[in-house]
């Protein structure tokens, strides 16, 4: 014959495992509303938390890559801004070239327009040294000097690196943050390699006296400052095109960044109306449990006996 007996202690215990386990399922789903994360470690869901995971690293790769686009954004912004400057002063030099070019002006007339072409060039060589973001030359690519030094003679040397470098902005694309100075200021004028810095130079000498024939000199260089202007303007349209795709990719990295923020949401994030409503039952389950506790521990065989 088998008996089967429930000690009093037996009871005690199994009412507290239960009413324990209901507390402690109350204050997980508390702390989940808590936090608005349903997983408090890994083993809750282990493959949960390496979704997570690797969501969380393409979030810090996004960061990565969106410093990278301000910086590259920021340096082509301020190369926009200088071309449009380079601009300015070829078209002055253009301008005063084509006045040179007239017969009529005296020779003082023409030493002071060369003077004047002395200081665009002067300019021209400062807006070659601008500096971009960083502190660095902004035409002379890696280089953390200038971009341009004068020689001896007064001509300025390009003493840059031959690329501007590129910075990436994500999934394997890149951006060149900027333009080096031959890219801009170097063209080709009939076959034969030209500086614009060199033309204005050498036309401001030739009208304060270094040729015999100014007035024929400026008519000559009309050519190369036009070319300066179209190789200026092919510049500024390079510039603009890589801003866009700064832009594009910024977009899609918004785009991404919100798909993954919705993932972690639905992997990792907490549903506020099913967590209120589980821990609602559980918060009733546990009052019942307690309130039958209460009134079981009360019973007594001697009870029924009277």
């Amino acid at each position: 014959m088998t008996f089967i007996g429930t000690s009093t202690s037996a009871f005690f215990e199994r009412a507290r495992q239960d009413m324990t386990s209901l507390r402690g399922r109350a204050e997980a789903v508390q702390e989940q509303l808590s936090r608005g994360e349903k997983l408090r470690r890994s083993s809750d869901d282990p493959v949960a938390a390496s979704r997570l995971r690797t969501l969380g690293r393409a979030d810090r790769l996004s960061d990565i890559d969106e410093t990278n686009a301000n910086r590259a954004s920021a340096d082509l912004t301020l190369t926009d801004t200088a071309l449009s400057n380079f601009a300015d002063f070829i078209i002055r030099a253009r301008e005063l070239t084509v006045q040179a070019g007239n017969d009529t002006l005296s020779t003082e007339q023409r030493a002071s327009i060369g003077t004047e072409l002395a200081q665009i060039h002067a300019s021209l060589v400062s807006l070659a040294n601008t500096r971009d973001s960083a502190g660095h030359a902004l035409f002379g690519g890696e280089t953390p000097g200038d971009a341009y030094t004068l020689d001896g003679g007064g001509n300025a040397v390009y003493t840059g690196t031959a690329s501007a470098g590129e910075l990436p902005l994500g999934d394997g694309q890149s951006v060149a943050r900027g333009l080096t100075g031959p890219e801009v200021l170097d063209y080709d004028l009939a076959g034969t390699p030209t500086n614009i810095m060199a033309v204005v130079k050498t036309l401001s000498e030739a009208l304060q006296g270094a040729v015999a024939d100014p007035a024929a000199a400026a008519r000559d260089a009309l050519p190369a400052l036009s070319a300066g202007i179209d190789s200026v303007t092919t510049a500024q349209t390079l510039v603009g095109s890589r801003l866009s795709w700064i832009e594009l990719t910024a977009d899609r990295r918004v785009d991404l960044s919100e798909l993954r923020g919705a993932e972690q949401a639905d992997i990792g994030g907490t549903d506020i109306a099913s967590a209120i409503a589980q821990l609602q039952e559980t918060l009733l389950v546990l009052e019942a449990s307690q309130a039958s506790f209460s009134k079981l521990s009360g019973l007594s065989l001697f009870n029924q006996l009277r």
